[in-house]
């Protein structure tokens, strides 16, 4: 029976959304922005695999950028376009696994003092402590080089946020503990769950002020409940296993996965081969990485973005090798982040649909929703008819 393997590669858009004018960097609209594009533009790109697969192909059809990489194309390639109003994290996986979101997500829009009183207030008391650090925009390994050795003197959580809907949390793992920062998110989560945030995010990170503080990835999220069922439900009430790789498990709240893999990018990729030597037929898997945005899209490092891709791409080669006969295994990505961009946003732009295990083909200009339904019939789980008639 066939099996399925769902990759999304955190932010790694080819550019030419339709309505990237509404969708801004301070006030510059994201019209032009190409993650893929302006990484092989500026600094080179060497992705053998991926190109193989069609990346250069879906990256002409979407914006007419010469293909950059020459290289013959074996796999069936494919330009999806997202419809959910936002470009984060939590939409674009939704929408790729068959739910649009056609709300608007909670933004906390001032760039400094970002909470209320009353947010503020749940936050030290869930803590324990007399109040927060931080309350403003940042990205995070600026906030904890800012804040880190305050935090340590009071024992104050440090909340920031950004752009995204989303409030997150930087503590200590050994004097704030780990635990007790899991614990404080998960206590606050409901509440700003309620306000139509996204996701609260346990940030951990060790170090001192002599040494410097390093974020670990002992990171968790806490995401809104999808409010219907997607992929990962439909094809687990088949009777089917599921299987989570990466963020995967917090971004869908642990909700429709019969087991979750967490770790380093280098450990999550040895869990995806792992599945597909041992993962049994008719199952699905479904897996995020790198954090391509969070450590070289937000932070505008093109050198630091086009390496982690090589990386992925080469990790990735061998384990393609490994498929089975009637696997698919279909890469995409759920929003952009182009690093040659002003500002320090994710982008509005379109994303590939590469698939390994069909030979060569197209499946031409598709939406996100497209994708859950596209591995829903290779596997031959039914799609629900709202999702068909979207």
């Amino acid at each position: 029976m066939a099996r399925a393997f769902l990759v999304v590669m955190d932010s790694v858009g080819i550019g030419g959304a339709p309505d990237a004018d509404q969708y801004f960097n301070g006030d510059v609209p994201d019209t032009g922005a190409n993650t893929v594009g302006h990484i092989a533009r500026d600094r080179g790109l060497a992705v053998p695999t991926l190109a193989g697969l069609g990346l250069g192909a879906a990256l002409h059809a979407a914006t007419g950028m010469d293909d950059p990489f020459d290289v013959p194309v074996t796999g069936t390639w494919g330009v999806a376009t997202e419809t959910s109003r936002g470009k984060d994290t939590p939409s674009g996986h939704w929408e790729l696994a068959g739910l649009p979101v056609d709300w608007d997500w909670h933004y906390f829009t001032a760039r400094e003092g970002s909470f209320d009183a009353d947010l503020c207030a749940l936050v030290a008391r869930a803590a324990g402590t007399d109040g927060i650090l931080g309350n403003r925009h940042a990205p995070g390994t600026a906030i904890i080089d800012a804040l880190g050795a305050e935090h340590l003197r009071t024992g104050w959580p440090i909340c920031y946020t950004s752009v995204d809907s989303v409030f997150q949390i930087a503590a200590h793992e050994e004097a704030f503990g780990h635990d007790r920062l899991i614990d404080l998110c998960a206590q606050i989560a409901p509440a700003l769950h309620r306000m139509r945030v996204g996701r609260v995010i346990a940030r951990p990170f060790v170090g001192d002020a002599q040494s410097g503080f390093t974020r670990t990835p002992r990171r968790r999220d806490f995401a809104l409940m999808p409010p219907r069922p997607v992929l990962s439900n439909w094809v687990q009430d088949a009777g089917r296993a599921t299987f989570a790789v990466g963020k995967i498990g917090d971004i869908f709240s642990m909700q429709g996965f019969d087991e979750v893999r967490n770790g380093t990018d280098a450990e999550l990729m040895s869990h995806l081969g792992d599945l597909v030597d041992s993962a049994p037929d008719g199952s699905l898997t479904f897996a995020n990485f790198v954090e391509f945005d969070s450590l070289y899209g937000h932070r505008r490092d093109v050198a630091g973005y086009g390496a982690a891709l090589e990386w992925f791409d080469a990790a990735l080669a061998p384990i393609l090798a490994r498929l089975r006969d009637g696997d698919v295994m279909i890469l995409t990505a759920d929003h952009g982040n182009d690093p040659t961009w002003i500002g320090t946003d994710h982008t509005r732009e379109r994303v590939p649909v590469l698939v390994a295990g069909r030979g060569p083909g197209t499946l031409g200009q598709i939406g996100f929703a497209d994708v859950a339904s596209f591995v829903a019939d290779h596997l031959g789980v039914d799609v629900p008819q709202a999702v068909k008639g979207a």
